[in-house]
């Protein structure tokens, strides 16, 4: 029989698309360059991320006081949580310093001297207020400037005026007009607030926000009249008298001037920072209150703006009176500090929500 001749095997072409293992170099397809050779597609681009992915730099974990560079409720509920931690405490302490009788029990004497307080109070902010910046900066190679430009003097130098005068002009009401009167006029500083951002900063605001402006002054002032303690209080407590009422609303304006004024610093000088603010407002207010205690003698003598006022003879020359104090009663010292440090760390909090948020949300 004739042998028949075995076919040939067939032979399989090279395929373009190379048979290696996903995600590896050696599969994909291929394609010849201008040389003949081929080159994996697939393979290449992986190899491009790869290089890639591992010459980026690794990601940093954002500090805490990064990540709170985004406000929202969290941010909004410490910040209220802080401030009134703080300030109850501060409160404590004022009334401890204004109530305790100092000295032996046989000659007790009582701590007076609120706008000596004051420049404490404010010289220790301006020292927690740099620290906060620093603290707040700490991934720059500089820190920002206090006072970025010279427009920002001016706004600035309104604010500490103010600030450092509402309360002196709030005490001095209080000898003409009963303590009911204060609270519930206080107690509406939503008011003027709202009325200066609307007359001088031409600012508007949705009418949910009015709304709520006036649900929360309405019930505040309810519940302050029909307390029970209030009626008792009020049918014994003396006539308000108009100048009482006047400086009572010199208080308010100031008030609120102030937080108006803070609003618009922050929306018109970005990115100025509660941090720079809380400084530069505290750098000033430290030297207007030196400046009356170092001039209130003379002022007593010449003016009568002290007696207008109703101050006391014994602040006329307050400086060397408090310091006269502060001796004699070494453990007033530990509660002036005290006071300053629940004082400053509360401001911390308070410029915190000036810059992230705005005063009509602070003052409600």
């Amino acid at each position: 029989m004739a042998r028949r001749k075995q076919a040939t095997p067939s032979q399989r072409q090279p395929s373009d698309f190379s048979q290696g293992p996903p995600e590896t170099p050696d599969h994909g397809w291929k394609k010849p360059n201008g040389n003949g050779h081929v080159w994996n597609t697939a393979g290449n681009d992986i190899l491009k991320k790869t290089e890639k992915a591992l010459s980026s730099p690794m990601p940093k974990h954002p500090s805490p006081l990064h990540a709170l560079e985004q406000p929202g409720l969290i941010q909004l509920v410490v910040c209220v949580a802080g401030i009134y931690a703080s300030f109850l405490s501060w409160a404590i302490l004022q009334e401890r310093i204004f109530t305790t009788p100092y000295g032996s029990t046989s000659s007790p004497t009582k701590f007076e001297y609120s706008v000596f307080l004051n420049t404490i109070q404010s010289s220790f902010a301006a020292i927690s207020g740099y620290l906060y910046l620093l603290a707040s900066n700490r991934s720059s190679t500089s820190t920002p400037a206090i006072f970025p430009s010279s427009r920002i003097l001016l706004p600035i130098v309104l604010v500490a005026i103010t600030s450092s005068l509402a309360s002196p002009f709030g005490y001095a009401s209080l000898a003409h007009i009963d303590y009911i009167t204060y609270i519930l006029a206080k107690s509406c500083k939503l008011l003027p607030v709202m009325f200066l951002h609307l007359t001088i900063f031409r600012k508007r605001y949705p009418l949910y926000k009015y709304i709520v402006v006036f649900l929360v002054t309405a019930g505040v002032a309810v519940f302050t009249l029909h307390h029970p303690s209030t009626k008792k209080k009020s049918s014994s407590a003396k006539d308000n008298s108009l100048w009482g009422l006047s400086l009572l609303g010199i208080n308010l304006l100031f008030d609120g001037l102030t937080n108006s004024t803070q609003d618009h610093i922050f929306a018109a000088f970005r990115p100025y920072s509660g941090p720079q603010m809380m400084v530069a407002q505290n750098l000033f207010s430290t030297a207007l209150t030196s400046a009356y205690l170092l001039l209130s003698p003379v002022i007593a003598t010449h003016t009568p703006i002290f007696s207008l006022l109703s101050v006391p003879s014994a602040s006329t020359d307050e400086l060397s009176s408090a310091l006269t104090f502060v001796r004699a009663n070494p453990a007033v010292a530990k509660d002036l500090i005290l006071f300053a440090a629940c004082g400053a760390v509360g401001q911390i909090f308070i410029y915190y929500t000036l810059a992230h948020f705005s005063s009509l949300l602070l003052v409600t």
